[in-house]
């Protein structure tokens, strides 16, 4: 796979990104879809409400424009788009009933899950007719294990809702997820470059090069929020970007930073429902930090080094350096 290709893609997004946030802020803003902020959160986090959120539709635009442009079409691009508009698409679903209906929730937790089974379903329809592989490796060893699609597709559909929630629970500080997706999604651009798999490595490059250019609008103070259209399309991007390359397990390393959040947040719930007793201040854990007296930019860099570190250490093991 040629490497300037990729630069290209990711140049290319980034300028879409860079040229459509300036253009849609205002219009959030004067159709008033600013954020709505948790009392019980940071109280530095009180001065951002009405800040325009649902931003993530640049992020959709700058990706569709860019992967449409430079990617390959095969069933790999098909899957990754499903993916990541699919998951796009339950997100900004989400975004708009919160901010229209002034429902809080959004979209109910019925309502969400089949919808992320309608995506999840699509995407397995297009990999049984492409005779996707259903076998698993574990990361760094020559073992793997394979139970047949009975096992594998309903483990992949598990797969893309933990993948998109976690994704979706590292938002929460200004440039946070922008970053940690961009080192994540940089990572698997290297993993498919080993896989040899064009459609994965332009789809990485153009999700890289849309939240670096939403990240202009997005650092610390944010301009714009995502909102989950964007944490939910980016996590859907990431999620079918291991599984097309056949690194489904990898990401527990190179997203360890969104495992890791995920897990503050089921932690803290099993705990205060079995005990009456919280195990962090907040969750999700960026908030934990937050609350024990760390400035935002304190807990975004120390983040951003912690995905850095992940991301080289999944490239390790998966032999991608």
């Amino acid at each position: 796979m040629d490497y300037q290709l990729l630069l290209l893609t990711i140049a290319v997004s980034f300028i879409l990104a860079v040229i459509a946030a300036p253009l849609l802020i205002p219009l959030l803003r004067r159709m008033k879809f600013g954020q709505q902020v948790r009392d019980d959160g940071p109280q530095s986090h009180l001065k951002k409400a009405g800040t325009p959120t649902m931003g993530g539709v640049v992020i959709i635009l700058a990706f569709t424009l860019s992967y449409l442009k430079f990617s390959v079409v095969n069933t790999d691009f098909y899957v990754l788009l499903v993916a990541t508009l699919g998951y796009g698409l339950i997100g900004f679903l989400d975004d708009y009933i919160k901010i229209v209906f002034k429902r809080s929730l959004g979209l109910t937790p019925r309502q969400k899950l089949l919808g992320q089974l309608i995506v999840g379903a699509a995407m397995c329809g297009l990999l049984i007719s492409a005779g996707h592989s259903t076998a698993i490796s574990i990361p760094g060893t020559a073992v793997s294990f394979d139970w047949t699609g009975w096992f594998y597709y309903p483990f992949i559909v598990i797969m893309m809702m933990a993948i998109t929630n976690a994704v979706n629970f590292t938002d929460g500080v200004d440039g946070l997820l922008s970053g940690t997706a961009a080192i994540a999604l940089a990572a698997y651009a290297v993993v498919a470059m080993q896989a040899t798999s064009i459609a994965a490595g332009v789809c990485a490059a153009a999700m890289i090069g849309a939240v670096l250019g939403f990240l202009v609008f997005n650092a610390h103070p944010a301009k714009v929020f995502m909102g989950d259209t964007g944490s939910l399309g980016i996590g859907g991007a990431i999620g079918a970007i291991a599984i097309v390359t056949k690194s489904e397990l990898l990401f527990v390393v190179i997203g360890g930073v969104f495992v890791i959040e995920m897990l503050s947040v089921v932690l803290q719930v099993a705990s205060f429902k079995t005990r009456g007793k919280r195990i962090f201040r907040m969750s999700p854990i960026h908030h934990h930090f937050e609350l024990g007296g760390w400035s935002e930019w304190r807990v975004v860099i120390t983040f951003w080094a912690v995905s850095i570190i992940l991301a080289g250490l999944g490239l390790y093991i998966s032999k991608g350096l």
